[in-house]
């Protein structure tokens, strides 16, 4: 058991290292308005939450003044981002928290953590940290942040680790980074893909973040996705690769009309191959040029089937770039999962000879 436990503790550390190196914007750790019990309003920006309590964060709620509490409570804090942070990565990092939170800036649900009762799951190991869409922030202004956690049993709250508002920098160079937030219809109808598809009724989704919190919890199906973009004129000597990320589980995508990449096996009759892993895989796709609307619009469809759990375009890296950078960036991500392996068998080999 002890052999697991510390193979399972190294496993994390490894995903750690492998985590953006983020640039912290907003400090947030300090004291926040703390109210025990439920209420949907408490994520309204308008709420009055002058009759609350405070608590520290980080910390067990336990050693704030609630011993032996388990079950709902709210936490609210006001913070202020510079204008510098507009048109960047921003990132709400809340931590570990014990054992199940929402996180929403100025009334919007950027992002859950494990699931709420009447399907509790806990996500106390896991550390939260929420892509903020540029549209939901006030930069220069008062902004609130308000947190809904649910702790089953024994500590509770925004336990540990760094709470605060990060930048988080672009994995690679991109020519073009997509926006954040994309149209969006579950179903499946091969006119989807059209550049030319009203699709002014479909819902707004974060991309990327699971489709599961914004209105698709349990959701198992196709779903599609479209986004539109301009690509500059002064790089149509450029190969260019469309980067989607991370996508559970399989995917077809289409650039204005033409496919341009899949992962996993979509049939022509609407089922699907055996899905493996492929929810582990980063999408890179080449864009023929024949696809491309240089300096124009261009609109991006992607097909998502997603088999079970969670689904969507759920991790970056998203955007547009260069063959060459692509390359670059592919060789150090295998130089770096390379290092993390060597570690790893080092290890094993140092515990076991012990």
């Amino acid at each position: 058991m002890r052999q697991i436990i510390v193979l399972l503790l190294l496993l994390t550390s490894v995903t750690e290292a492998q985590s953006v190196n983020a640039k912290q914007i907003v400090d947030l750790r300090g004291n926040w308005k703390f109210e025990i019990g439920d209420d949907k309003k408490y994520a309204d920006p308008n709420f009055n939450d002058k009759k609350w309590g405070e608590i520290f964060v980080p910390a067990d709620w336990e050693n704030e003044g609630y011993p032996g509490y388990d079950g709902y409570a709210w936490y609210r804090k006001t913070f202020t981002i510079p204008s510098t942070a507009q048109n960047k990565n921003i990132y709400a990092h809340l931590g570990y928290v014990d054992d199940v939170c929402a996180v929403y800036v100025n009334g919007n649900l950027i992002g859950e953590g494990g699931s709420f009762p009447p399907d509790y799951e806990t996500a106390y190991e896991q550390e939260q940290q929420f892509l903020i869409p540029q549209k939901f922030l006030r930069f220069n202004q008062e902004n609130i942040i308000a947190v809904r956690v649910y702790d089953f049993h024994v500590n509770g709250g925004i336990v540990k680790g760094k709470i605060g508002i990060f930048e988080h920098p672009d994995e690679m160079q991109f020519v073009v980074r997509l926006p954040d937030q994309w149209l969006f219809k579950t179903g499946d109808h091969e006119e989807w893909k059209k550049p030319n598809f009203d699709d002014s009724k479909w819902q707004e989704l974060i991309v990327p973040a699971k489709w599961d919190f914004q209105g698709y919890k349990k959701y198992d199906g196709f779903g599609w996705y479209r986004v539109t973009f301009t690509i500059p004129e002064n790089i149509q000597k450029e190969d260019l690769v469309m980067m989607l990320g991370k996508i559970d589980d399989i995917d077809e995508a289409y650039l204005n009309g033409e496919k341009i990449g899949y992962t996993g096996r979509i049939r022509s009759d609407g089922t699907t191959g055996k899905i493996r892993e492929e929810y582990r895989e980063i999408r890179a796709y080449d864009i023929p040029s024949s696809a491309i609307k240089f300096g124009g619009k261009n609109v991006l469809t992607v097909r998502v089937f997603d088999n079970m759990d969670i689904g969507g375009i759920y991790e970056g890296p998203i955007g547009v770039t260069t063959e060459k950078e692509y390359r670059k960036w592919d060789r150090n991500q295998r130089w770096k999962n390379n290092e993390n392996e060597n570690k790893f068998d080092n290890f094993l080999k140092k515990m076991f000879n012990e």
